[in-house]
């Protein structure tokens, strides 16, 4: 099952009480389904439930209309229709349609309660809502062919702050929410507080893992600047050792080049305490470091005679 129908099916589990919530219930059906208009309306939904919330939603507002399944290629579709004359003139007369407008546009005064907006805004996402899954990305869209629907739609969800945009996508008007902490709260707010906890738990998941992979790429790559140091010191040693050059060191600088050479995988800070007498790593590293210039002063001697004897 898709997280979409998770979040579907969590909300239908919802009862609605109020009469003034069932009607917009009710709306939103008619005003997201496929069709809506003299013809009646009609709703198609994979979710079979969608279809049952959508004839018990009108059932309670004294209109009948059936659901049926068909067979498709992909699997089957569940329909709910109002087509019966008699109880079409009902619906018109109840949501205050004609049914011959020529752009459908949402009627405010459907909306008596606060909690009629919520139920109008889940009944919409049950229509016409997907929901990515959050282990992938966040994204929860309404989808709708009717341009001035799809902006009343935004401005409502913008209304309660839930940050919406919208956009035209292969013919669909889109109106689209991003952000996980605004996903969070649409869902709450349309009955899916399950779904918006599990969203919640993933992004904590998902900083806690980006923040050990920064950690750890960063722990890699001091590890291989520590490597690489310590074999370019080795490499300087070896230099001196075989040009003769290690013995005329001062005595400190000798005995950093035999520890280092007797234990080349040990950090610096722990080296420095086996140094006798200790050092700290800063006086370690700076011997080191004068031990890799006296390596490089023997280099470039060795390049000047040879550049000398070939003149």
């Amino acid at each position: 099952m898709s997280f979409s129908q998770e979040v579907k099916n969590e909300i239908l589990r919802h009862r609605i009480t109020k009469p003034c919530c069932n009607v917009a219930a009710a709306y939103a059906v008619a005003c997201f389904g496929k069709y809506f208009d003299d013809r009646g309306v009609v709703l198609q939904t994979e979710n079979e439930g969608v279809a049952l919330f959508a004839q018990k939603a009108y059932r309670r507002c004294g209109v009948q209309g059936e659901v049926l399944r068909k067979e498709r290629p992909t699997g089957p579709v569940f329909e709910f229709s109002v087509k019966d004359s008699a109880e079409i003139e009902k619906m018109l007369d109840l949501f205050g349609h004609t049914g011959k407008e020529p752009t459908l546009r949402i009627r405010p005064e459907h909306f008596k309660c606060q909690k009629c907006v919520q139920t109008f805004i889940a009944s919409a996402f049950l229509c016409c809502g997907t929901m990515t899954d959050p282990e992938k990305s966040y994204n929860l869209e309404f989808l709708s062919t009717r341009h001035y629907l799809s902006q009343q739609l935004e401005a409502m969800l913008a209304e309660h702050d839930f940050h919406p945009h919208r956009a035209l996508r292969k013919g669909a008007n889109t109106v689209y929410v991003k952000a996980a902490d605004h996903i969070e709260d649409l869902l709450t707010f349309m009955g899916a507080g399950g779904a918006a906890m599990r969203i919640m738990d993933q992004r904590l998941y998902n900083e806690m893992r980006n923040k050990t992979n920064r950690l750890s790429n960063c722990e890699t790559a001091n590890l291989g600047k520590s490597v690489q140091a310590a074999v370019q010191v080795q490499l300087a040693i070896e230099r001196l050792e075989a040009a003769g050059a290690l013995a005329t060191l001062p005595e400190n600088l000798r005995q950093t080049a035999k520890m280092r050479m007797q234990y080349p995988d040990l950090p610096l800070a722990k080296l420095a305490q086996k140094m006798d007498p200790p050092v700290s790593k800063a006086g370690l590293s700076h011997r080191l470091k004068r031990i890799q210039e006296a390596a490089q002063r023997l280099q470039d001697t060795a390049s000047s005679e040879k550049e000398t004897n070939h003149a």
